[in-house]
């Protein structure tokens, strides 16, 4: 199956949802343009309380558009960029990607993968009892995030709904994803 980009969002406020566009540029080094997560450091409001000079790994956000299908069968209803996502993506296993694949996103943007995004207690004020369908345990015991990956610019370009979306895995060994 062929990747696309299903949907772009962006806000330059601090919301938990985020419009969707007609299209996005992703900025080298710091993020989507006019985005309020877009910089060098760190811009999640907790993450600056904590130390505002940690560099910004969350400077992209990715979801599979294929977890609003499954949201929707457990009666919630999500749609691209009500998540706070970046880009949503159509045909490829985000959560499956080890860390530091590079996403080729249309003609010109790369996005590197630094991590899983760690949702809070925000998800369940937009629909109560969300934050329990992205973040479960698995038979195991081990928790399992599903509410998409992070990213950081390493090539930038505009991003459109329709692009397409390709993985360059890392040379191995291959690190799991853990939340950034």
């Amino acid at each position: 199956m062929n990747s696309t980009v299903a949907a772009v969002s962006s806000n330059d406020v601090y919301t938990f949802t985020k419009p969707s566009r007609d299209s996005i540029t992703l900025l080298a080094g710091l993020g989507v343009e006019g985005d309020v997560h877009a910089g060098v450091t760190v811009k999640h409001r907790s993450r600056v309380a904590q130390d505002p000079t940690q560099p910004n790994l969350r400077q992209v956000h990715l979801i599979h558009q294929e977890l609003f299908a499954e949201l929707r069968d457990a009666g919630f209803e999500v749609a691209p960029g009500d998540l706070g996502e970046n880009v949503t993506t159509a045909g490829i296993d985000l959560l499956a990607l080890p860390v530091g694949t590079l996403l080729h996103l249309g003609d010109e943007a790369v996005v590197e993968v630094t991590g899983l995004r760690n949702p809070c207690l925000q998800i369940d004020n937009f629909q109560n009892g969300l934050l329990k369908q992205v973040v479960g345990r698995d038979r195991t015991g081990a928790i399992v995030r599903r509410a998409g990956i992070m990213g950081v610019v390493v090539a930038g370009g505009a991003l459109r709904p329709g692009d397409p979306v390709r993985a360059e895995l890392p040379a191995e060994p291959h690190r799991r994803l853990q939340r950034v």
